[in-house]
This record gives C-alpha cells, structure tokens and sequence, in this order.
C-alpha cells in the first residue's frame, strides 16, 4: 500500500481556510502484524514474515510457538534484523515530519546471555579485589545496556546480576561504606530494577553489613539515596525471612528514622515504603517484634498514624491500620491508642471505606480495644456507639467479610448491645475532624 491521504468519515471537519481535515495513512508493510502499530525494530522470523521486536517477544514469552501470521510451529526462534525496511520506515517519518511523524531511531543490537555473563565475572573480581572504581565503570555499562530496552533488562537478571550485585553490595559494605559510598549507591540503583531478588541475592542484601549500609543511606545520602534504599529494605523484608527483621532491628537509630519518614512525608515513594517496612518489623514472628512495637509506640507513631488516616492519600490507609492494629496488640499501643480522641471516631470510619482490608484492620483494632483496653471497658463501647459503631458493624454482617472479621465483628456487637438503650447515635461522617485533640 502507497503512501496517500483520506477523508474522515462521518464526521469530518474544516480548517480555517475550509480545506478538509486529513490524516496520514501508515503503509501496511510498515505495521506490525500484531500491534498494528508502526515497527521501531523490525526482525523477520523463519517463517519469512516480519514484525516488530518487542511484540514478537512478547509473543514467544506468553508461551505461543508458532507464527501468528502464518501459525506455523517456529523451531528457530533466531531473530533476523530487517534493515532494510527499518531504513525504509526511518526514510517514509522524515518525509512525512512536516505531519508529526517523528523518526524512529536506529535500534541498539541486543545483549546476548554471554555478553552478560562475561561482565558479571568481571565485576565480582572488582568485588573480591575491592575495586570500588572497575566496579563502578562496570555496573554503569550494566545499567547502561538495560536502560536501552525492556529486553536487555530481562536478558541481565535472568542471567545472574541480581546475586552478583548483591554479593558485591555485602563486600564493599563490609570493607567501608564511606569509602566506597559511589560504587555502593551505584549498585543499589542497579538492583532497584530488579526487584524481587532470588533467594542467594536476599541473603547477601540482608546481611548485617549490607542492611547497615543502607540504613547509613537513609541518614546521610539525598532523596533519590533515601527513595532507593527504604524501597530496598521494603523488597527485602516482603520476603518474609526473620533473621532480615532482627538483624535490621539491631541497627542503631532505625526506628526513629523510620517515624521521621512517616512524620515528615518528604516523598510518596518513602512514605509508603516506610510503612510497609513499620509493618513488617512489628508483624513478624521474629523476637524482637514486641521489643519493636514498644519502641514504635514511644516515639509517637500511633498519633502519626492517626494523622494519616485524617489526611493522607487513600493508597497509605491500609498499611497505616494494619500497623495502627499490630500495635493494639500490646497493652502499651492501646494505651497510647484510647488517650486519643480520634482513634475511635476514625476506626469508625473506615469501616466500610477504601477497601476491605481496611474494614478488616478497623474491625480488628476496635475489637482488641474494647476487648483488651481500659479498665473501663463501657467507656470505649459507649464512645464507639456514639459515633455509629452498632451500624456499620451490621452493615459488615450483612455486606459479607473474612471468618475473623466475622467473629469479632458479632463480639462487638454483644459487647455493645447492653449499652445501646441509653445513647443516641450521632452523626458518623466526622467531615470536621482535623487534628487530634
């Protein structure tokens, strides 16, 4: 098919100079046959037809093994560049650039396994000799070749760089982090896209040395540092290993930082990951989990919580409710959590927003508080009767939950019922709470 220009149909429209509007017809054999859109990287299969690179990986990386034009079963799934239509397609954009076509560039070869393989050795022998610089040229070559396509990327951690950098982050975290505080921030940055690591590469990251490191980055290095490292330790400890938790809870100053984070909200990225990191410390079967929830409770956090559930975005309620309910789970947490006005009115709340984990982490903190809380048990069941409590926790009933959501939801409501007679419920869309009392 010829380059040409057609009228749209229908509803077709007039310029100024009342010239009808046209748009550009791409040739077919400039199209992919499975995207339809115009080839960057044109390859051509044994089976004689051509398509783009990256749809026709995709293609073969869903488990497909024929041609999709052809349906022939592909035995050689070689990949033949098509140069000379990629210079017919970069030809036809720059005669059409008047009409926004903008040029394709000329596609970079692909990496090879190999080529990948010969690069990491070398930069574990940077690491075993502790040469910070070599290193430092390599893991940037590295990050260079995945910054050039999806597929490089694929081709560097499905070969081994995730362990091999891990394993050069513990060497030089061992050796001195100020020294080697380049190379270092360099290899983290590497890892960030590469996420989630392989079981060889958790244990190295969560050595001892290594989790000093980047809790040193969190303190000293500027955002982009702090944003890659809190993601870090964030991928690390989702892998549910205990030993990552105590070893990260010895680390002097940790928690702070951690409530700082919270407190001070200097990025999504770092909020977020902040509190996932909370949770993981205070929700892990690990020894140190109730040591860490009493040292949380003192600095403050269930007040920070609090504050987010007031204001913050609605993607940070979950995490913030699933830490506000592992902390009622000590006597300290709820103590600190009934001296606050809001946390019954905003436990309230939620139930029945956002999401049904947040209904869930609701349920289950006003449960543990009313259960588990005061001496004075009736002066929590009045306070959450008042703000509507009885309701939303039959609409929860009624609408469906999880077994243990269930359970409690029912307990409460047998907890409460005595005192119900007596109130009046008050309004429970709390649209003036602000700030804690």
């Amino acid at each position: 098919m010829v380059l040409g220009w057609r009228r749209r149909k229908g509803n077709s429209k007039q310029s100024k100079g009342g010239k009808l509007v046209m748009e550009l017809v791409v040739p077919n054999h400039f199209r992919c046959p499975i995207s339809l859109d115009l080839m960057k990287d044109p390859v051509t299969l044994s089976t004689g037809i051509t398509y783009d690179r990256e749809s026709v990986e995709r293609w073969f990386e869903e488990g497909n093994i024929t041609c999709p034009v052809t349906n022939q079963v592909v035995r050689n799934f070689d990949m033949i560049p098509n140069h000379s239509l990629r210079i017919m397609i970069q030809d036809w954009c720059v005669e059409n650039k008047q009409h926004g076509v903008e040029r394709i560039p000329t596609p970079r070869i692909p990496i090879s396994p190999i080529e990948v393989a010969e690069l990491l050795m070398q930069v574990k022998d940077s690491a075993r000799a502790l040469d910070q610089y070599g290193c430092l040229e390599l893991v940037q070559k590295m990050k260079k070749w995945g910054g050039e396509s999806e597929r490089n990327k694929r081709c560097i951690v499905d070969n081994g760089a995730p362990v091999a950098l891990a394993s050069s982050f513990d060497a030089f975290a061992n050796d001195s982090v100020e020294r080697n505080v380049v190379v270092l921030e360099e290899i983290l940055s590497a890892l960030n896209w590469m996420f989630p690591l392989q079981l060889e590469a958790h244990k190295s990251l969560g050595s001892l040395a290594s989790l000093s490191c980047m809790v040193w980055f969190l303190k000293h290095q500027d955002l982009s540092g702090k944003e890659k490292s809190i993601v870090a330790l964030k991928e690390l400890l989702s892998f549910g290993d205990v030993q990552h938790v105590e070893a990260l809870s010895q680390i002097e100053g940790v928690n702070e930082l951690l409530v700082e984070f919270i407190n001070k909200r200097v990025s999504p990225t770092i909020t977020k990951a902040s509190l996932r990191v909370v949770w993981y410390l205070v929700s892990s079967s690990s020894n140190s989990s109730q040591k860490m929830k009493l040292a949380f409770v003192e600095l403050g956090l269930v007040s920070s919580l609090l504050e987010i559930l007031i204001d913050s975005d609605k993607s940070q309620y979950e995490k913030a409710l699933a830490i506000l309910d592992s902390l009622c789970s000590s006597e300290e947490g709820r103590n600190k959590a009934c001296g606050n006005d809001l946390t019954i009115p905003l436990l309230v709340k939620k139930i029945l927003r956002v999401s049904p984990l947040t209904t869930d982490y609701s349920v289950s903190a006003l449960w543990k508080l009313c259960k588990f809380g005061e001496k004075d048990e009736g002066r929590t069941l009045v306070e959450a009767l008042q703000v509507g409590a009885f309701q939303k926790l039959l609409l929860v009933l009624q609408v469906g939950c999880g077994d243990e959501t269930k359970e409690k939801a029912t307990e409460l409501l047998k907890m409460m019922n005595p005192y119900r007679a007596e109130l009046e419920c008050i309004d429970s869309d709390y649209k003036n709470v602000k700030r804690s009392f």
